[in-house]
């Protein structure tokens, strides 16, 4: 099964180079970033041993459509997608916190409310509620984003306070980020999805605030099926998910959740391919469209002359 896995490319003018836990990030002039999703898979912030074919394509081929499809709110960084894996966009200088906006009471603030706790970085949860309930309107729950290490839960006061971004423009992350959940719950409705949660990077490019990264993929989203959420709601039912919760849940089953001491558990062919059948299955869902699986012969030396032939054509 060929994946693509790893890059370790030379391109003209490459100023830095970056690996993330899924993507490979190359820096052109230090004005360009050419990002390359890889089809590795990431759980509990750790890499899994084997990559799931055609992810990358799936988590990039989802960020260009919905980043094409927000684009009337706020400008982002993409330019261009020369391959289905790769991305070219501006280089912005990143506001230092994630934007985590909450429709539903699930995951992390779920937790948090069964803790017993009613505010969630700064902000006041209703009492009375269930998990996978809907909020009366959303939340915005940010984050500091961690050059190591994980992210910690922080409120608009002490960002503000820190200043980690300034009061107008962490002001106009707020609105930006709610206009672009409303507008990914509208596109998730008319598929028959609920857009639970999501969360959005920003960052400053010529001084005008842009979109960064992906948005609106399942590695960084979580979906519900509409049909029937009310019903299980009303039974108490576990609610149908489109998300990589799937994979981490058979990591828990088997024993691994991250923790010191643990092994990841083997991931046979077996497992591999359902998983890429999963991602396959959430990318027709998400966009409504046919997946069309990437050329595998020559990955590498396809994707290397997609980036050439597009940087350029950049200048």
């Amino acid at each position: 099964m060929n994946t693509l896995d790893k890059t370790n490319f030379k391109f003209k003018n490459q100023t830095a180079y970056y690996k993330g836990k899924v993507r490979d990030v190359y820096t052109i002039d230090n004005k360009t970033l050419v990002m390359i999703a890889s089809d590795r898979i990431s759980a509990f912030d750790v890499v899994l041993p084997r990559g799931i074919p055609y992810k990358g394509q799936v988590l990039n081929q989802i960020a260009e459509q919905f980043l094409n499809a927000t684009k009337d709110i706020v400008p982002n960084w993409l330019i261009s997608c020369p391959h289905p894996n790769v991305s070219i966009g501006r280089m912005c200088e990143p506001f230092k916190v994630e934007m985590v906006v909450r429709g539903y009471l699930a995951g992390h603030a779920a937790r948090t409310y069964q803790n017993g706790l009613r505010t969630l970085c700064g902000v006041a949860l209703p009492e009375g509620m269930k998990e996978n309930d809907k909020f009366p309107q959303p939340i915005i729950t940010p984050t500091t984003k961690a050059s190591e290490g994980h992210d910690e839960d922080i409120s608009k006061e002490e960002i503000i306070k820190q200043g980690i971004v300034s009061k107008e423009h962490y002001e106009q992350l707020e609105k930006y980020t709610l206009a672009l959940y409303a507008r990914g719950q509208e596109i998730a409705n008319k598929m028959g999805l609920i857009l639970v949660d999501t969360k959005y990077e920003f960052g400053l490019y010529n001084n005008e605030i842009y979109l960064m990264d992906e948005i609106h993929t399942p590695d960084s989203s979580r979906y519900f099926y509409l049909e029937g959420y009310e019903e299980r709601q009303q039974k108490g039912e576990e609610q149908k998910q489109l998300s990589k919760e799937f994979v981490r849940r058979w990591l828990i089953e088997n024993g691994f959740q991250g923790k010191a001491g643990q092994t990841v558990p083997n991931m046979s062919d077996d497992r591999v391919n359902e998983i890429s059948a999963r991602y396959i299955e959430l990318y027709e869902k998400i966009t409504g469209k046919t997946f069309v699986k990437s050329n595998y012969d020559n990955v590498l030396e396809n994707v290397e002359a997609a980036i050439n032939k597009a940087l350029e054509n950049l200048h």
